[in-house]
């Protein structure tokens, strides 16, 4: 759908503008498709973040400041994220044992089978409502790296 047709306006300061707004509500609709998934799971964007975060590292675990550091959301708070992990039993936090005041976590078999029916989920959404092919991907990749290079 055109923004023009969800936003009820054709009026833009210019094309920079107007891909402004594209790209917000492009990632407001990608988000709610993601949640879809996401709730029937019985788990939030953020609690999916985390867990993809520590596949990554997986097996070995990985300290609450490092995971913080490769959030997508910046702002979220992640030991109240891990807290709501460790009660559906799909993270374990443990004390590090070089530091006494870290805390380790890492993935249970319960998190990593969650995780994989996630990445299930949202790969079947995407093949349903992402309308592009792998060269324009990467592309829109190229651009919207480009797009942030002032980080």
């Amino acid at each position: 759908m055109k923004l023009e047709d969800v936003l009820k306006t054709n009026k833009f300061n210019d094309e920079v503008h107007k891909a402004t707004l594209n790209i917000l509500y492009t990632s407001y609709w990608m988000r709610d498709n993601m949640s879809g998934v996401m709730k029937d799971i019985g788990i939030t964007s953020e609690q999916f973040n985390i867990l993809r975060i520590l596949k990554g590292k997986h097996p070995e675990a990985m300290c609450v400041k490092d995971i913080g550091s490769r959030m997508i959301e910046k702002s979220s708070n992640v030991p109240r994220i891990l807290d709501r992990l460790v009660a559906k039993e799909l993270v374990m936090r443990t004390t590090s044992k070089e530091d006494k005041r870290e805390t380790i976590i890492s993935l249970t078999d319960t998190g990593l089978k969650t995780l994989q029916a996630a990445n299930e989920g949202l790969a079947t959404i995407n093949k349903q409502t992402i309308g592009i092919n792998n060269e324009e991907a990467a592309v829109l990749n190229q651009l919207l790296e480009k797009l942030r290079k002032t980080d």
